[in-house]
């Protein structure tokens, strides 16, 4: 094998173009097939694990390894407790790990697979159920099972038909889809997924303005006979370069910003807050997402939004250094 190339001619590359595109092809022609699956068994694993006490083991070796660690993380992020459990440690002491409530999804394109002999015997002593991702309806793994999802019967979409390729993308849907029928029927939400995604760029998309806003005593607000004075007071203390003016009921009604303040400086102080408000305020709800208030505020061109409940009542303020300083893009 030589992976020496010093120079490619046109033939060359576009064998490469042209064997990029078959492997694509293979393996969506593999994945088309997969919605072909038991309709049985996709109900029976859901039931399964929807009524998991404990949590879904995945395992596999190799590459199957690799797809069940992925099937793994998915299910954990998405409302069922997961992890990935390896076959050749778990004869070494890591089937305790495994308890009874647990269940158990493994993936094995032969399904045959000898590492994983020692956890199919484990599972069936203590009576944990079994989802299997195999190829072969009379595989030992699909004997033990209590669900089998049967691969398609298509060749490797490598130039050997050898590698890994079309079995673990197969394997890979499969365990999405489960995941995903399971996150639905669980009525998981975007707030719960957000409770396991605190961190990085994708916690960060899924902040809401609640979880953003100023309230209380933070915000600058005025009553609609409010002086200037009054105005320049509160609106500098707060720091906001806004203040929301409401009524009696603490309903917004209008709103003044500095830029209102420039407008009509000549003989501010003589003027009253009735006379330079926005009576047309716009606001955003506490449950937008704070994304959303972003791109609001950049539309706009303003720097901050008044945030109010369903009566139009005035619950906090989002600026726009609030998103920036949370990463919200």
């Amino acid at each position: 094998m030589n992976n020496t190339v010093d120079s490619l001619d046109l033939r060359q590359r576009n064998d490469f173009v042209t064997s990029f595109i078959e492997v694509v092809d293979k393996e969506a022609a593999a994945v088309k097939q997969v919605s072909a699956v038991d309709p049985g068994a996709i109900s029976r694993a859901c039931e399964l694990v929807m009524k998991c006490g404990g949590r879904v083991i995945c395992t596999g070796m190799g590459k199957s390894g690799h797809i069940a660690r992925k099937i793994a993380a998915t299910l954990s992020s998405t409302g069922t407790p997961a992890h990935f459990v390896h076959p050749g440690e778990a004869s070494h002491g890591d089937l305790g790990m495994i308890q009874p409530g647990d269940i158990l999804l493994a993936l094995s394109n032969s399904g045959e697979t000898k590492e994983l002999a020692d956890l199919l015997t484990y599972a069936a002593r203590r009576s944990i159920p079994m989802i299997a991702i195999t190829k072969r309806a009379d595989s030992a793994l699909a004997r033990h099972a209590q669900v089998v999802f049967l691969l398609p019967d298509m060749p490797e979409a490598c130039s050997i038909h050898m590698a890994p390729t079309t079995s673990t993308t197969c394997s890979l849907v499969i365990g999405d889809a489960l995941a995903v029928a399971v996150m639905r029927a669980r009525g998981f939400q975007r707030e719960d997924f957000l409770g396991f995604h605190p961190g990085g760029k994708l916690g960060a998309q899924l902040l809401t303005v609640e979880q953003l806003m100023h309230k209380g005593a933070e915000l600058p607000v005025l009553a609609p006979s409010a002086s200037m004075e009054e105005a320049i007071i509160e609106m500098t203390s707060k720091g906001f370069g806004i203040a929301a003016v409401v009524d009696r009921d603490n309903r917004l009604v209008a709103v003044v910003t500095d830029g209102d303040l420039r407008r009509n400086i000549r003989n501010i102080l003589d003027k009253s807050v009735s006379e330079i408000v926005n009576y047309a305020p716009k606001s955003i709800t506490p449950a937008a997402l704070a994304s959303e208030a972003l791109g609001l505020m950049n539309a706009l061109r303003v720097n901050a939004l008044c945030v109010v409940g369903d009566s139009m009542e005035l619950v906090g303020l989002i600026h726009l250094h609030d998103c920036l300083r949370a990463e919200v893009a």
